[in-house]
């Protein structure tokens, strides 16, 4: 999955397209560089981010939808947690939704999603983008993102969204310190156990920053790709079927070494 954010906030300098043609292009590009997926967001959800309006969200993606449209032969997943924005987006092309609050945000978004027939990503997020890393952090971080999950699909449930359009992201980096974070990536296979395919975002975030300034100074996400492939590979290892990127020519390199390891027989095959 490929991160198009149409945005001037997003934490990662390399991963912002805040003009509409310039997007487009780059969508054009990462679905040659191998995307399967892109998802497209208006609205940044970085720690400390400050929300922004519906019809600002609007402003920002769906010119982006309309120039794909028609023209991207990978399918087009929507980063929002507003019902409005989905079903604009949706009407525009879209046929995810990607929602970082796990359908806790807008009361509306189950239906939209259920109405139109998109696939539903349910997101584990501690609090709200704002006031995320403020704490309090959960004590037990596996028992805390299972317990946030299970409330989402109950949800996504009780809206009657057909179980094999769901799909669950743990939120790394969203509400957790830096050490939950690679616990929850250790950790992934427990996941499985609710049932449904996983995707993961470890792309450039600050954990990764953390640990490769020897857990004190902070690099910067500009430095951090190498940082990225390990927990790519990681991810994909522990049971991720999705990988959300912002490098997809890199990391898609990664995903296939990744899963050719899992695939291997065992057999001698050459060097």
């Amino acid at each position: 999955m490929g991160i198009l954010n149409v945005t001037p906030d997003s934490f990662f300098a390399g991963g912002r397209y805040p003009d509409a043609q310039l997007a487009v292009e780059r969508a054009f590009e990462m679905e040659r560089q191998g995307a399967d997926i892109l998802d497209v967001g208006g609205e940044s959800t970085r720690p400390g981010a400050d929300p922004i309006s519906a019809d600002e969200e609007m402003d920002r993606v769906l010119p982006v939808l309309e120039g794909v449209r028609g023209k991207l032969r990978i399918p087009i997943s929507l980063d929002t947690q507003k019902a409005e924005v989905a079903e604009a987006g949706l009407r525009t092309g879209a046929e995810i939704v990607n929602d970082v609050s796990g359908l806790r945000a807008d009361s509306e978004m189950a239906e939209i999603a259920k109405r139109t027939g998109a696939a539903l990503v349910l997101v584990h997020m501690r609090g709200v983008p704002k006031t995320m890393h403020r704490g309090p952090f959960a004590r037990d971080v596996m028992q805390d993102v299972a317990k946030g999950l299970r409330a989402s699909i109950a949800r996504a449930r009780q809206a009657r969204i057909p179980e094999a359009k769901i799909l669950l992201d743990p939120g790394i980096g969203f509400g957790k310190k830096y050490e939950q974070s690679f616990e929850v990536l250790r950790e992934l296979r427990a996941l499985a156990r609710l049932g449904y395919p996983l995707l993961v975002g470890v792309s450039q975030k600050s954990f990764i920053g953390w640990a490769l300034g020897g857990r004190g100074e902070i690099w910067p996400p500009e430095k951090r790709a190498w940082g990225t492939a390990a927990a790519v590979t990681t991810a994909i290892l522990n049971g991720a079927h999705i990988v959300r990127v912002h490098d997809v020519q890199e990391m898609s390199q990664v995903a296939r070494v990744a899963d050719a390891v899992l695939s291997a027989t065992g057999s001698a095959t050459g060097h």
